[in-house]
């Protein structure tokens, strides 16, 4: 409880944050049906901004990867559709992300330095496509936009 606290209170006090969010899953596990779900309003298209996921799993997570299905719907009604891998132990099987016992948080920069081409509202759409059903030992899935620095 108090590491979900400490990440409030670290979020709530970054103001290069414009959204951030998490999907947790019952009994840690996520089900394909389960799709992480984000709706974010963006009004500003000239800053810079780095996408972000997040994946928050226990120490005892079968695979060293986890792919996503990811949907993008743009606020003028175009979808696209991609597959992505996230990586999350090196070639030695340590995990990538900061660990606190046996649970693990990984921040995985996705793109870097992107301007939203519309004003409104986006929908990203994550959708686990591991050849297991339920994944298990998956707590959180995060999706974070934050102003790039550059």
């Amino acid at each position: 409880m108090a590491l979900v606290l400490s990440g409030l209170i670290f979020v709530s006090c970054n103001k290069n944050v414009v959204y951030t969010k998490y999907q947790t899953f019952k009994n840690n596990e996520w089900y394909a049906k389960d799709k992480a779900v984000f709706d974010v309003e963006i009004k500003d298209t000239e800053t810079l901004n780095n996408i972000n996921l997040m994946v928050r799993h226990a120490d005892g997570y079968p695979y060293s990867n986890l792919f996503v299905f990811v949907t993008t719907k743009y606020p003028d009604g175009k979808v696209l559709t991609d597959t992505m891998e996230i990586v999350l132990a090196n070639q030695k099987g340590e995990w990538q992300g900061s660990g606190a016992g046996d649970i693990f948080d990984f921040k995985i920069p996705v793109k870097k330095n992107v301007k939203f081409p519309l004003a409104g509202k986006y929908q990203f759409i994550f959708e686990q496509s591991m050849r297991v059903d339920p994944l298990p030992l998956i707590m959180d899935f995060g999706f974070e936009i934050e102003k790039s620095k550059e």
